[in-house]
């Protein structure tokens, strides 16, 4: 027979293992935490929903939300799937814009090319430069290719080439600057008083070219530099050659929509407007 006193005592003694109940729980817990946040940490649309389903499932019988705190806003793990991909929403949008850059510098690239072959007999004889950068496409063309000394109005010859460089933008949506550019040799006519007359009407020239060849007019600007913008030195004939141009500026960026603000000035505010009085008596 089984002693009595034996058992009593046996059912007295303190279970020193209960803890490990809590800690099971703790370890689940915590398991779900890094698993939470490695899975927020990659920014993959499917891997959000397939994690959000399996914790809404394997939780759904909590009698209360476990939140995570982070930095910003905590996060349940209650949230519906729908809520979990709008938090992936401005990675996305950042990928898209990134993409739509690549794909307009690999277009601007391709512009060069079909520019170059065009025009690549001037391009060999060196009258013509095509040049990329963060700005846009330049094509340099030499003034001798184009006009005839002191003139604005377009050689036969020249207007092959340009006809060529039309059909290439046309198609595009970029802004075009032409550019006149002269060397610093005074010029004195009725037509032209100025290098500044001069070298604008070239441009004006271009642009007039480029319009009767399907360029959209109010894609194109005509700016005229006179001797301000050398890229050579005017000291030599060779230099003084180059400096007279004209430049196709093909811009990278789009046109941009401009919103007017309108601007007043109260007459009888004097808050901002400051009035030097001190006059200086030689």
């Amino acid at each position: 027979m089984i002693n009595k006193r034996y058992l009593d005592a046996e059912e007295t003694t303190e279970n020193h293992e209960r803890w490990l109940v809590s800690y099971a729980d703790f370890i689940t817990l915590l398991f779900a935490f890094f698993v939470v946040m490695y899975a927020l940490s990659s920014v993959n649309e499917g891997k959000y929903r397939v994690l959000s389903r399996s914790l809404v499932n394997a939780f759904s019988t909590s009698a209360s939300p476990i939140l995570l705190q982070s930095e910003t806003s905590p996060i349940t793990l209650e949230q519906s799937p729908l809520h979990l991909e709008k938090q992936i929403e401005l990675p996305i949008v950042l990928d898209e814009k990134k993409a739509s850059q690549i794909k307009k510098q690999k277009k601007m690239k391709q512009m060069a090319k079909d520019i170059i072959l065009a025009l690549e007999p001037l391009v060999q004889d060196g009258k013509v430069r095509v040049t990329q950068n963060a700005l846009g496409i330049a094509v340099e063309i030499n003034a001798s290719v184009l006009f005839s000394p002191g003139q604005a109005q377009l050689a036969e010859s020249s207007t092959l080439s340009l006809r060529a460089v039309a059909q290439v933008v046309k198609d595009h949506d970029h802004e075009i600057h032409i550019e006149g550019h002269t060397d610093n040799t005074p010029i004195y006519t009725d037509t032209y008083p100025s290098n500044w007359e001069l070298s604008t009407a070239r441009a004006s020239s271009v642009i007039r070219l480029f319009i009767d060849n399907e360029v959209a007019a109010d894609r194109m600007t005509a700016i005229g530099y006179a001797d301000n913008r050398p890229i050579e030195t005017n000291a030599t004939l060779e230099g003084r050659k180059r400096n007279r141009r004209v430049a196709v500026m093909i811009l990278s960026n789009e046109p941009e929509q401009v919103t007017e603000i309108p601007v007043s000035l109260d007459v009888s505010d004097t808050s901002e407007v400051v009035v030097d009085s001190e006059v200086a008596v030689e």
